[in-house]
């Protein structure tokens, strides 16, 4: 395949590709760190809310086929379906942090939730800017902006899926 054939700006994919690239980095070094305390690791992600995360999971997933679906027919409900499952993601998200906060669970408790709330919260900030360009977007919805708003949201599709594992799996 050639840069040519790749659909979309070839500055969104340069733009796609560092995103990943940092959180990869983010979790490179988590994985790195865990190494040092694997059995605190497991504890400390012992005390997440699995249920919240696969009920996040779903969200996303879903949101992210509406985003293809504004790609490939068009039309702003696809881009406000697709807005508001991010919206519901930031919301069980807060509720998990609540919840996270009311039982002590600070970034100080444990280098296991430095990572944790780092990883999650840049990725919630990814989030609600992609909530906001395709709100944006869906203003005069066009070929070229769907498509980029598309691909963007598909990036936080993918970094959550990439998070999921270390964070919330693996222990």
């Amino acid at each position: 395949m050639r840069i040519d054939d790749l659909p979309g700006e070839l500055l969104m994919w340069v733009l796609i590709g560092s995103e990943v690239a940092v959180f990869a980095a983010g979790i490179t070094v988590m994985q790195a760190v865990r190494l040092t305390d694997p059995a605190g690791f497991a504890a400390a992600q012992g005390l997440l809310d699995g249920r919240m995360a696969a009920l996040n999971t779903a969200i996303l997933v879903t949101s992210g086929l509406f985003a293809a679906r504004a790609e490939r027919d068009g039309g702003r409900g696809w881009l406000w379906l697709a807005a508001l499952g991010g919206v519901a993601f930031l919301t069980v998200k807060g509720m998990e942090y609540a919840g996270d906060a009311a039982r002590g669970i600070t970034m100080e408790a444990h280098p296991f939730f430095t990572f944790y709330y780092l990883l999650t919260g840049f990725h919630a900030a990814h989030v609600i800017a992609g909530v906001v360009v395709l709100l944006l977007v869906s203003i005069r919805p066009r070929r070229e902006s769907v498509q980029a708003a598309a691909m963007f949201w598909h990036m936080v599709d993918l970094v959550w899926v990439l998070l999921l594992p270390p964070v919330y799996l693996l222990g």
